[in-house]
């Protein structure tokens, strides 16, 4: 798991991602508008709405507020229309970032994005300037108290899994791109239970981070997750875990 992606882990773990759930929400209804427009509002038949309502539920959404997000993307009911909009750039120390965001002003979305990692010691770059360092995968996340290290790792490797890592709280598990809804579903019939599953872009190298450096970058990622546009950031920093649970407290 990228650093960036243990740094949102812990804060979650202690509450302090999204305290204010209308922006969870907000974040959360705009992937269902969207994968229901893409690819229809059948979940069985749409990956990816599926995994935007399994996302949704987890966080304890209501399921009108769901139900009526799919109608928007459906054309249903009215509603905005989003796009979808990658950024790239870097942070301080060289930091590689990748964002996904859904906006309906990629002009505006492009300058605030800007003016974050400005502030925080970063800058926008080019497309395809830092994209190529990272690797799309499956990743699934299954919280320690839900299962042992032996369940997890016959189940996931059995239905196709390429690793499973222990990293401390939980147990990630690895898949490529197209295996992730089937790993899923061979956890699910164990009774295996998992907090998140997703595609995400784990980076082929890190960047080593400590001090002042390592709270800089934390800071600019808390800044680019609390931005209502930004749906996903993937960084490719190394921040070691002493101190990602430090500053997680403060």
């Amino acid at each position: 798991m990228s650093g960036h992606s243990k740094w949102s882990t812990i804060k979650r773990k202690k509450g302090k991602v999204d305290q204010e759930r209308g922006r969870l929400f907000t974040k959360l209804i705009r992937e269902l508008v969207v994968a229901a427009r893409t690819g229809g509002g059948d979940p069985e038949a749409n990956p990816r709405l599926r995994t935007a309502i399994e996302n949704a539920r987890a966080n304890n959404m209501p399921q009108a507020n769901i139900e009526k997000a799919i109608r928007r993307g459906t054309g249903e009911l009215p509603g905005v229309h989003y796009e979808e909009q990658t950024l790239e750039g870097y942070g301080p120390q060289g930091v590689a970032i990748l964002l996904e965001a859904l906006t309906d002003n990629k002009k505006r979305t492009t300058s605030e994005i800007r003016h974050i990692l400005s502030r925080h010691g970063g800058h926008l770059g080019e497309v395809g300037c830092v994209s190529w360092m990272f690797d799309l995968k499956g990743s699934i996340i299954v919280d320690k108290d839900k299962t042992t290290e032996d369940e997890i790792m016959a189940a996931a490797l059995e239905a196709g899994a390429e690793d499973v890592k222990d990293e401390d709280l939980y147990y990630e598990v690895i898949t490529a791109p197209g295996d992730l809804e089937k790993v899923k579903q061979a956890l699910m019939e164990r009774n295996i239970e998992f907090s998140n599953a997703q595609l995400t872009r784990s980076p082929q190298t890190t960047i080593r981070l400590e001090g002042k450096h390592a709270e800089q970058v934390l800071k600019l990622m808390d800044a680019l997750e609390e931005h209502d546009d930004v749906q996903k950031v993937y960084a490719n920093f190394d921040v070691p875990d002493e101190i990602m649970e430090k500053l997680g407290k403060e």
